[in-house]
């Protein structure tokens, strides 16, 4: 698709023109004057700021201890910093920021990687505890950082010319050494070869390298032996992912998986040909731009699974641009509508590490604000069967069950789950995942309880808990939209070889309540324990006959009851607290969560939940 689309002489190669450099003051001036302000108004603290220096055993923190935040704020705040002062600079354009650019230019140059510790791996010698500057690594975040560079080189080229041409020198070489020579000849999983599984790292990363070598002026030869590959990597990634749109890792990872899409076409398609721009309207590309939308619940809710997070940053610019590239205008109002809900912190995205999602942010951020969203529309019922996931919704509900498999990338072992949210607040949940540390992506995930089944809307029997691999999965997966309704067998996802079937169907009767049934049977005749979870993120009272939990906000023991959850052929055995004490979990559950066990009446075989 990608590769196939450039021109049999490589294309133009231009350089590419994201928006005017700072020296077009009629283009800045022009721009959104709540924007400006804020731009200044967030930089002026940083005005001779202290660059954090990186030292050895900040980045041996992770080997020796398996924290990755410590390093990970330290090196953040640099690239945040700098982004900061290059957008008050092209602002105010007095030379007011100057030396504190330069001195973080510097500060980043400086560095002995630009990867992050847990991302120092090599091929031949698997992960090593220090950098070696003979060979750095381009992972996502040093990717990122060479966009950032070459973004700052080209917005102040003339500025920091004008500063000393040394500075331009050192941002060009460090980007020679550190992105263009790895790039071009040492392989990085994450670029793909046909075989091995792919995820937001092909993307994302390639996005980065692309406007890394197109932001500056570069020889042209350089440009098309990047773009060459580039399009091979994209290639591939767009094999492995589903017709459908659906994003495996969860809707955290859109913004770094199917939204970097949007300035791949951009930029092929202003700079190499703009067939490009063409793509843009194939299904495929259409419905991984939609993604976001469909499991979109209320404000900032989103169906998740994976490593996604139930609550997700405000919409931007970028997923705005992306689906007007797409022609899908629902999109383009969802996209608006949420940035408005959002202002006035939509205007910096602050959260953005990367200087170019600023810099789209402050050139459309009047399209945002005064976007007619009055014809917004909900999100339709949708079945993915990539993933295996259906959402439903009616006036009250929004319903999602998963079937899948257990080898999804940023997996959790959640074959069958579901989560259900009511009025656009959460009532049966999805976790999600902690602050990412040293088990996380390693072999002993699993040992993490967020990853586990046990602490997800599914069983656990004789004690065993799903297990992960691809070979753990779903099978005779039925989803009927017309009915709200999907229906799955379980027992392959669990390592069990007593369990005969576990059959699970959940359905939304829409205007009226959802249903959940369970029937199950054994290979033989002997005794069996089956504990159901159910998290939720109310406050449960469960009824003296153990068969109706009434769900109220938190902390209250009356007043409004949320939702009511009835069980026929089961009872409530234990009710347990579960502190949110993880500060990523904490950005998503603003309280404690509450984990209901249910066990099956004696003799029954199967349990029905409804949920009104």
């Amino acid at each position: 698709m990608f590769k196939e689309t450039i021109p049999e002489q490589g294309g133009t190669c231009n350089s590419y023109r994201l928006c005017a450099p700072a020296s077009d003051r009629n283009a800045w001036n022009n721009l959104d004057a709540e924007w400006k302000k804020a731009v200044i108004w967030h930089a002026e603290p940083y005005l001779h700021f202290t660059w954090p220096y990186l030292s050895a055993t900040d980045y041996l923190d992770f080997t020796r201890t398996g924290d990755r935040m410590r390093f990970e704020k330290r090196y953040f705040i640099k690239r945040d910093v700098l982004d900061s002062l290059v957008l008050a600079e092209c602002v105010e354009h007095q030379g007011r920021f100057m030396d504190d650019i330069v001195n973080g230019i510097f500060a980043i140059c400086d560095e002995s990687a630009w990867d992050l510790p847990p991302h120092n791996n090599y091929p031949d010698r698997g992960q090593i505890p220090l950098p070696d500057v003979n060979a750095p690594v381009i992972d996502l975040f040093a990717c990122e950082t060479g966009a950032i560079l070459g973004a700052v080189l080209y917005l102040l080229k003339d500025e920091l010319d004008d500063f000393s041409p040394y500075v331009a020198d050192r941002i060009r070489y460090e980007l020679n050494r550190r992105i263009y020579e790895p790039y071009l000849h040492r392989y990085s999983h994450w670029m793909g070869d046909g075989k091995n599984p792919l995820n937001n790292w092909t993307v994302w990363c390639t996005q980065n390298v692309l406007l890394s070598v197109f932001l500056p002026d570069t020889e042209k030869e350089l440009r098309k032996r990047v773009v060459k590959q580039a399009c091979q990597s994209v290639d591939y990634w767009m094999d492995q992912y589903g017709e459908d749109g659906c994003c495996n890792e969860g809707s955290s990872y859109y913004h770094h998986a199917g939204l970097c899409l949007m300035i791949i076409l951009d930029l092929l398609g202003h700079t190499v040909d703009p067939a490009f721009f063409d793509l843009a309207r194939t299904p495929k590309i259409q419905n991984i731009a939609s993604y976001i939308y469909k499991v979109h619940v209320a404000d900032r809710y989103y169906i998740n699974y994976a490593d996604g997070s139930a609550v997700g940053e405000r919409c931007g610019v970028r997923e705005f641009l992306l689906a007007q590239m797409t022609g899908d205008r629902d999109m383009q109002a969802f996209a608006a509508a949420d940035y408005q809900a959002g202002l006035p912190e939509t205007l910096l995205t602050i959260r953005e590490h990367n200087l170019v999602y600023r810099l789209m942010g402050g050139f459309h951020a009047a399209q945002m604000k005064y976007y007619d969203v009055s014809e917004l529309k909900n999100p339709p019922d949708v079945w993915y069967p990539s993933n295996g996931l259906m959402i439903v919704r009616d006036d009250r509900f929004v319903c999602a069950a998963k079937a899948g498999n257990n080898a999804d990338s940023h997996n959790h072992n959640d074959v069958g789950s579901f989560t259900i949210y009511k009025d656009g607040k959460p009532l049966l949940i999805d976790v999600g995942v902690e602050t990412y540390c040293r088990k996380t992506f390693s072999p002993q995930r699993y040992e993490i309880w967020t990853m586990q089944s046990a602490w997800h809307n599914l069983p656990t029997i004789d004690g065993v808990m799903q297990a992960p691999g691809e070979e753990f999965r779903a099978t005779g997966v039925q989803c009927e939209l017309d009915k709200a309704q999907l229906s799955m067998e379980l027992q392959e996802a669990y390592p069990l070889p007593a369990l005969a079937s576990w059959n699970r169907t959940v359905r939304l009767e829409k205007g009226k309540e959802i249903t959940v049934d369970d029937r199950f049977s054994f290979r033989d005749s002997g005794k069996h324990e089956v504990v159901c979870s159910l998290m939720v993120y109310d406050q449960p009272a469960v009824s003296d006959d153990h068969r109706t939990i009434s769900l109220r906000p938190f902390g209250e023991a009356s007043g409004d009851v949320h939702a009511v959850l009835h069980l026929d052929g089961g009872e409530v055995t234990a009710v347990e607290e579960v502190p949110v004490t993880d500060a990523r979990l904490a950005q998503a559950w603003k309280h404690a969560l509450h984990r209901i066990l249910v066990k099956p009446l004696e003799g029954s075989s199967k349990i029905r939940l409804t949920i009104c």
